[in-house]
């Protein structure tokens, strides 16, 4: 298995070469952000071990142009930073994992193995259905160029609705997703929902992009409307 390391301190990243060569992997260096997208870009990885604070373009950026060029390469990341908002936005911008140094080697490698395990699948950052597109990281989506206002719950039945797209979901379902297991107010709060989403993301397009299904429930067609 081949693994790119993305690391600016020069002795932790020959130390993790030197490690991984051990375990079987063949090992690329790259000390900057700039030389280690180049090289993800030039060459096929099993994984990519990307640290955070690098010179030139930092370990965000680098995932983030990674994902948003089509390259799902597993990436774990590695960082000083460990703060719940870091960890949040490294995963949000496309990681597969992320571990905080000092970090343990055998489990370094344990992780870096399960990623490798799960496979380059994509898993784009934007949800889309035809013209209507989501940012699920920033809570934000639209309908061609046209941002929508979209409440926290509105957003989060759109985002259940994209991911499901041409599926049909019952109420209870929606119920179980959106709301939550202990919700115990009127099932009919769905429709009120619906209603509002239609009003924001088809009427004022003309479009008929959420169907009902009597006696089923509700269903977003696969292009979007």
């Amino acid at each position: 298995m081949r693994v790119l390391v993305v690391e600016d301190e020069r002795r932790l990243a020959r130390s993790l070469q030197v490690g991984l060569q051990a375990e079987g992997f063949a090992v690329d260096l790259a000390a900057d952000g700039t030389d280690g997208l180049w090289l993800a870009r030039e060459h096929d990885y099993d994984a990519i071990l990307l640290d955070l604070m690098l010179p030139g373009i930092n370990g965000y950026k680098v995932c983030e142009t990674l994902r948003a060029e089509g390259n799902w390469t597993p990436v774990l990341m590695l960082t000083a930073k460990d703060g719940e908002w870091d960890q949040v936005e490294g995963l949000d911008t496309g990681a597969d994992d992320y571990l905080t140094k000092p970090f343990s080697f055998p489990v370094l490698v344990a992780r870096l193995r399960a990623v490798v395990r799960r496979g380059a699948r994509p898993r784009p950052t934007e949800l889309t259905a035809g013209d209507l597109r989501l940012d699920p990281a920033a809570r934000r989506a639209w309908r061609g160029e046209v941002e929508l206002g979209l409440t926290a719950r509105e957003f989060s039945l759109l985002e259940l609705l994209v991911r499901h797209r041409g599926d049909v979901l019952s109420k209870t379902r929606i119920l179980d997703s959106v709301w939550d297991s202990d919700f115990d107010g009127d099932p009919n709060i769905v429709e009120v929902y619906v209603r509002h989403l239609r009003n924001k993301i088809d009427r004022p397009f003309g479009r008929e992009a959420i169907q009902t299904l009597r006696g089923a429930g509700y269903r977003l067609a696969s292009d979007g409307g």
